[in-house]
């Protein structure tokens, strides 16, 4: 999936929107997608100005933007403006090393399970091939 494709899937738009590209993707079962880190990211400014890093959180919401391409693929619709997708858990986030511009953040993340509107997922970042960041994330979509 391309940038426009992406847009297709996910409401989020500049400075949030966090996936670049999906490799890869296979409804009900798994997702990989790309978010290219450059300087220009709006949080460099501030963190930290002499040493720029990647927020983690950033990284996880990444991750969920991933996972969130992955549950609407899995059901196969679109988000509408009456819904939105919420992060209800995050369990056992480790970061391993940081991420810095020009770093190219590989997301993946596989569906655990889904039971009526939760969805769990095992998500893990890598650049390089190796591991920044993993953990399980939990997601739902509710009707606004």
């Amino acid at each position: 999936m391309d940038i426009h494709e992406v847009l297709e899937y996910l409401p989020h738009r500049y400075p949030i929107l966090l996936v670049d590209r999906v490799l890869e993707c296979v409804p009900g079962q798994h997702i990989v997608a790309v978010k290219n880190v450059t300087i220009n990211e709006p949080f460099f400014q501030g963190h930290f100005p002499n040493h720029p890093v990647m927020p983690g959180v950033m990284i996880v919401e990444a991750l969920a933007q991933a996972s969130a391409i992955l549950s609407f693929k899995t059901l196969g619709s679109k988000p509408d403006p009456n819904s939105v997708y919420y992060f209800v858990g995050i369990d056992g986030m480790r970061f391993k090393r940081p991420v810095a511009p020009g770093d190219q953040v590989r997301l993946e993340a596989r569906l655990q399970r889904h039971i009526r509107s939760v969805w769990k997922f095992a998500a893990q970042a890598s650049v390089d091939g190796q591991v920044v960041a993993e953990g399980e994330l939990m997601c739902t979509v509710r009707d606004l």
